[in-house]
């Protein structure tokens, strides 16, 4: 046991696949346990590298490991799939975990506090609430839609049209109306529960000074500053601004043709949460940014006169994922005013 330098580990709900290598990448051992006799096994090995793929229980765990004076290495799960032999299983997971944790070139996951988890589970709470308020909305449109009754896109002109027929100016049958007025009101329902959590983000974000650092860029508020808190953490994740883009799937692919470079779409790769609050803070911070005299406008007013909106706006994401490596990095705010032109 003592030989033991590596330790794999397949999480599961309540039972581990556990795989131990020496020096060499021999297997001393291989066990099934529950979480807590993971804990006491480690307790009884020496300081040795304690391997997981980044899932659900994995932060928790990492920590306890780490207080018994161990090296933590948390992995993506897709960097971990090519080591897995044929025959997967548990036991085979657990070694590839093993083994992908000893390469020179793997990239490892920080593990993350309580309070970045914390912020992370409001995030996935309030995506789930929008995605409820989109499919009753949805379901709204499609049964006027079987009434004749068709409403241009936008919420705001669904509720008119709802007010409406709520009052008596759309004729309609008694029994949908009073299914289109529950309806309505499970809307302000989740419209009410969606403010809460963004009240909660506001107040976090005043109270961090990471935080308040990433609200002085253009397109970040308090929703995309917690986000990026309890996901990116420490700019020293990154080596540079492009890498966090990437991590991002906001750097476009390229393929070579006839000996010339040709960009491509973007990759996609990555927190796609993330990217999708980037993209939302580009959009709406576009308009002023292209408008001023600073070098970003000079960029914007050049790219939009020969690509597509929104190009522009993914491009404009790209540029802030590396402005909010440097001002991370930096520790100073950002300043619009600093890149002015004179033009």
């Amino acid at each position: 046991m003592n030989d033991i330098k590596v330790l794999g580990i397949d999480l599961g709900k309540d039972i581990c696949s556990v795989v131990g290598l020496d020096d060499a990448g021999q297997v001393l051992l291989r066990r099934r346990m529950r979480r807590d006799s993971v804990l006491k096994l480690a307790a009884g090995l020496p300081a040795c590298v304690m391997s997981m793929e980044a899932c659900c229980g994995a932060h928790h765990l990492g920590r306890q490991l780490r207080e018994q004076g161990h090296d933590v290495r948390l992995m993506s799960p897709e960097y971990v799939r090519p080591y897995v032999k044929a025959q997967k299983n548990d036991d085979r997971d657990a070694e590839a975990i093993a083994e992908a944790a000893t390469r020179p070139t793997m990239r490892f996951v920080d593990l993350k506090t309580d309070e970045q988890l914390d912020m992370q589970s409001l995030h996935r709470a309030r995506d789930r609430l929008i995605g409820e308020r989109t499919t009753l909305i949805n379901q709204l449109r499609a049964v006027l839609l079987e009434r004749g009754i068709v409403i241009a896109k936008g919420r705001r002109k669904l509720e008119i049209q709802l007010d409406r027929l709520l009052a008596g100016e759309i004729a309609i049958s008694g029994r949908i109306r009073i299914l289109i007025e529950d309806m309505r009101n499970e809307w302000r329902a989740l419209d009410e529960r969606i403010g809460a959590f963004d009240v909660e983000f506001a107040n976090l974000a005043r109270t961090d000074a990471s935080m308040r650092l990433l609200a002085t860029i253009p397109g970040i508020g308090p929703l995309n500053a917690t986000a990026l808190v309890a996901s990116v953490g420490r700019a020293e994740t990154f080596n540079r601004g492009r890498d966090l883009a990437a991590w991002l799937g906001l750097v476009p692919r390229q393929m070579t043709t006839g000996g010339k470079p040709q960009l491509l779409g973007i990759t996609k790769r990555g927190n796609g949460y993330l990217r999708r609050m980037l993209i939302h803070g580009a959009r709406a911070a576009l308009p002023s940014l292209a408008r001023g005299k600073t070098l970003m406008g000079e960029w914007l007013r050049g790219l939009l006169s020969r690509a597509h909106m929104n190009t522009a706006v993914v491009a404009l994401a790209a540029k802030m994922a590396r402005i909010i490596w440097a001002v991370l990095r930096s520790g100073r705010p950002f300043d619009l005013k600093a890149t002015s032109s004179t033009a």
